[in-house]
């Protein structure tokens, strides 16, 4: 069936095309995209900063309604609404286990453009071969996917659109707290970046209990943080971080700290100022960065565990309904970050996800 799909061919563009996608294979699904997020994963796609092979269709927060199912396929039926998120092998330990986060193909599946059986479904006028992201490439009218990324949910088709970014930004954000954290009900945490996983996070804090929730911001975010639950913010760029921060936790430093921003520097910032038997955990895609850390006074002495985290230490088909009940109970209002855009206006959205202040851009089919 041909498709509407933004293409990226070369760093930096993208375009839309029509292009061809094969029908769903064993154990796959075709959906019809209703909205889709854009994230900073995206960008950092399209930019090169991590190593993918143009052409290709970006887009990994799609939303949509089940159109065909493929053989096999068991729990999904046409007409079921589904958000859609990350890719996994599904045979490895990690994926058994239930940690498909960990999957030992993760980056692969991620950014390698091929499905699980290592080919593609979508094609360009030209004849050529275009790359999948996500196993969903959802910046396109319809797409296909493994049945274990699409997610159903009760939810109407309004909140369906403004639910785009539980399949990756919030599900990252929310997850590094109540997956990997775990934070204990009464304890500090910090919150490095007020973008859309960073609020994710702060919403997730409050959601876990926590009593102290300190927002570390650059030149906009203060006022964000504070509606999403923050209890204290810090002007990264104008303030003394590791005072303020001593300051409000009579000392000790943060007992949890989460560092979103994409700015390596903060990771070191971030442990400065933990708590001793602190848990820091970073989310951020920073490519190859390099960050100077003294283990003996950051690491060691004060007992601190340092941890990396793949999208929100997240079993989706667990942690994806949890996350809509928290929604539909009024506690993860996601839906007040967004901005929407028709799929044409997409060049728009990239640029004002950049400059214009807009938290999370969605582009609606």
């Amino acid at each position: 069936m041909q498709v509407k799909a933004a293409v990226t061919r070369e760093k930096g563009k993208i375009s839309i095309e029509t292009l061809e996608l094969a029908p769903p294979k064993a154990g796959e699904v075709l959906v019809k995209l209703v909205a889709t997020g854009i994230c900073h994963t995206d960008t950092a796609v399209m930019n090169q900063y991590l190593p993918v092979t143009f052409p290709m269709v970006l887009g990994h927060e799609g939303v949509g309604i089940i159109e065909t199912v493929g053989e096999g396929v068991s729990g999904l039926a046409k007409g079921d609404k589904v958000i859609l998120t990350f890719p996994s092998c599904g045979v490895c330990d990690h994926c058994q286990e239930g940690h498909p986060y960990s999957c030992d193909d993760n980056f692969n599946m991620f950014f390698g453009g091929n499905y699980r059986d290592g080919t593609k479904r979508l094609t360009g006028a030209d004849g050529v071969d275009v790359g999948v992201l996500f196993g969903q490439s959802s910046f396109a009218t319809y797409a296909v996917t493994n049945q274990d990324n699409a997610i159903k949910v009760d939810v109407t088709e309004d909140q369906l659109k403004a639910l785009c970014s539980l399949g990756c930004g919030v599900q990252t954000g929310a997850g590094a707290v109540l997956n990997r954290m775990k934070p204990r009900p009464g304890s500090s945490i910090a919150i490095y970046g007020c973008g859309a996983v960073g609020l994710a996070g702060i919403m997730a804090a409050k959601i876990a209990g926590c009593s102290t929730i300190i927002a570390i911001h650059g030149s906009k975010g203060k006022e964000e943080a504070l509606e999403f639950g923050a209890t204290h913010t810090i002007n990264g760029r104008k303030e003394d971080v590791k005072a303020k921060i001593l300051e409000i936790t009579g000392g000790k430093g943060a007992a949890y700290a989460l560092e979103s921003s994409g700015q390596p520097n903060l990771a070191v910032t971030m442990l400065d100022c933990m708590a001793k038997e602190g848990l820091a955990v970073t989310v951020s895609v920073t490519a190859d960065a390099e960050v100077p850390i003294r283990l003996e006074p950051q690491i060691m002495n004060p007992s601190v565990t340092f941890a990396g985290c793949v999208e929100g230490h997240s079993n989706p088909k667990v942690f994806i309904p949890e996350l809509v009940k928290f929604f539909k109970e009024g506690r993860l209002p996601v839906d007040k970050m967004n901005k929407y855009y028709t799929f044409d206006q997409i060049e728009t959205a990239f640029e004002e996800s950049h400059t214009g202040g807009v938290l999370k851009p969605i582009l609606v089919f």
